[in-house]
Formats: structure tokens, sequence, C-alpha cells
């Protein structure tokens, strides 16, 4: 069997950590996980793998040119798998300078070592070769009541972090039709589950009503997002590695639309349900709503019938059914959350780091 290697950044995040943790479940790849542990970098989300002799953790920026021809140099891999982000929306209002050095130089430099890498291979090894950047739904802006994201629909963004996944979209289109880089872009509608970073909406709710905390809905919590359980993100990105036309876009979706005010409506009553001895239930009576946030977009809606067609893909999940497993796996890994919470989870590296020079 051959094993082949892929160099993943952002791997300690919460879709590039469950796409590692997949991976690793696999006698056929080698990962190299290059992640700078921001704050949404979490080793913890890796423990299991301390003693994989499969993976590798390198603490290192997409945007330090020098690091990234090391580990090309030294690993040889056969695909990168570009996840490293800036990704809060809320956190790109207050602060868009962040966004747009990772987001757009980084994924610059990413670029052009992968290309500089992949004009050195073999021609065997350089046509099998695969530059896969993940993107999101929010490059396409915001929908009316009807109608759904396709690959062809017009990037619209309206926000810095939106514009900030705008510019490394064009810049990944741009290297396969100036170079010929073997490059591939998946756009993905919001995805939840298990390892996420706690101030997005499931898991902050999760957290907030098993401590009676409020439960802060923007607005009338009438916006609409398309929910995709990340176990059927990461399927979808293994299969656009692997069956994906270079220079394509596959659209990924859970054909999941629901209001915030939904899911948090559903999140209540599965936690009633799986928490009987809450002493905060009903947890429904916890919800408040706030002020909305500047440019928030009404409705995200994802097309996912060229993936299905063309590679064969579909979720496993229904959004009850994923969303179950969600709260289960939250209320029994408490740990991890309060961690990520108190901030200790940035105290720690487990020795998993890449010592080079």
């Amino acid at each position: 069997m051959t094993t082949r290697t892929w160099l993943v950044t952002g791997g300690a995040g919460f879709i590039g950590g469950n796409f590692v943790l997949r991976g690793m479940q696999r006698d056929d790849i080698q990962i190299i996980n290059l992640d700078a542990l921001t704050y949404a970098g979490n080793l913890d989300t890796l423990a299991s793998l301390k003693d994989h002799p499969g993976h590798i953790f390198v603490l290192g920026d997409i945007g330090d040119r020098a690091l990234l021809d090391y580990l090309l140099a030294r690993h040889h891999p056969d695909a990168i798998v570009n996840f490293a982000a800036e990704s809060h929306v809320d956190r790109s209002i207050d602060s868009p300078e962040a966004f747009v050095q990772t987001n757009v130089l980084g994924t610059f430099h990413l670029l052009e070592a992968a290309r500089h890498y992949w004009r050195s291979l073999p021609k065997e090894r350089a046509e099998a070769f695969r530059f896969l950047h993940v993107s999101t739904d929010e490059v396409y802006g915001s929908l009316g009541e009807t109608g759904k994201f396709t690959e062809t629909t017009p990037y619209r963004p309206n926000s810095p972090y939106s514009a900030s996944k705008a510019g490394s979209d064009h810049l990944v289109r741009a290297y396969f039709h100036t170079y010929g880089l073997p490059v591939l872009t998946t756009n993905c509608s919001n995805n939840y589950g298990p390892y996420q970073f706690p101030e997005k909406l499931i898991p902050l709710m999760i957290h907030n009503a098993v401590n009676g905390k409020p439960l802060p809905v923007y607005g009338q919590g009438a916006n609409i997002r398309d929910w995709l359980y990340v176990e059927d993100h990461c399927r979808a990105i293994e299969c656009v590695l692997e069956k994906g036309i270079p220079g394509e876009v596959y659209n990924v979706g859970g054909n999941n639309e629901k209001t915030n005010l939904e899911v948090v409506h559903t999140l209540c009553a599965l936690l009633d349900e799986l928490s009987p001895d809450s002493p905060h239930r009903p947890h429904q009576e916890l919800i408040s709503y706030v002020v909305d946030r500047p440019g928030h977009d009404l409705r995200y809606a994802i097309d996912a019938g060229k993936i299905g067609r063309e590679l064969g893909w579909a979720p496993s999940e229904t959004f009850e059914t994923g969303l179950r497993k969600t709260v289960r796996w939250y209320l029994s890994h408490r740990e991890w959350t309060d961690r990520v919470m108190d901030g200790s989870y940035r105290g720690e590296r487990l020795g998993l780091e890449e010592v080079g020079n």
C-alpha cells in the first residue's frame, strides 16, 4: 500500500482538526499539520494523536515562506489542504487587519511556495499533485427569500471576513489560470459539530445553556443559514481532493436551511431531553435578543448539486441527527469547552511540535 503525504494548514482548528482526526484513521495517509495556534487553534483537539507516527505537528504560520519551503522540501507532500484562516465575522468587524494578513497574504505565500515546489516535481508526481483551498459560502453575499448559491454565483462579500476569503479564492483561481497550478476550491455552508470554538452559535448556546447563562440571539433570530455537519464536510473535502478536476470549484452544503432562532429552539429542546436533571430547564427561557451586528447577511443557501453529480458526494447527516450527535458530544466533553473558555487550552503543546532548522 502506497502512503501519501498531505500538508494540512490550520489543522488544529475546528474543521481542519476534524479533517486531521479523520485522516489519521486511514493507514495510507501521513499528515504534516501546520498551525499558528492563534486563539482558535487548539491542541486539545489533537490530543489523541500525541503518539501517532503518521501525524507531525508544526507550529508555524502560512505567511512564513522559509518555513513553507523547508516543510515542502523535507516532507514532499502529494497535496496541500489549506484550512488556515481567520474566520469569525464579529472579530473581522472589530479587527479586520488580521483577516487580510492571514486570508489574503497568507494564502498568497502558500500558493507561491506550492507553485515553486510543484514545478520541481517529476512529471508523474506533478500531475498527481493537488492544492485544495477550503473557503466559505459567505463570499457570495446575501440571498433573498429564494434561490441558492451555485459555483457560478457572482461574489458579493459583505464583511471584512468574507471579503478576505473572496480575495484568497481569486488568488487560487489566478494561480490555476496563470501558472497551471492544479488547484481545487470548496465553498461550504455553516459547519457544526465536535471541537468547534465556542464563539460560534451552536457551541456557544450549548455552553451557556448548560451553565444557566443567557442565550444571545441577534435581532429577531431571522437570519437563515444552511447547516453542514463537519464530518460530512470532511468527507466532501476528501472526495474533491481525490476525484475533483483541477481548476474547478465545488460547493458543499447540508441542504438544511434553518433560522438562527430555529436552531436555538431545537438546541434547547435537545438539552431539555438529554439533561433532564438540569436546574435550567426549560432552556428556552434563557433566550435573549441582542442588537444585530453590522452587515449581517439575511440568508445563505448552497446548491451542492455539482459535487453530487460529478463526484458522488452527499451528506450523511440530517440536521436533526447531526445536531443530536453534536449536543451529546459537548455534554460528554465539557472539559474541552471549559478549557477554551478559561484560556487554559493555550498553555499546553502536548509535545507535538516538530523541531527543525
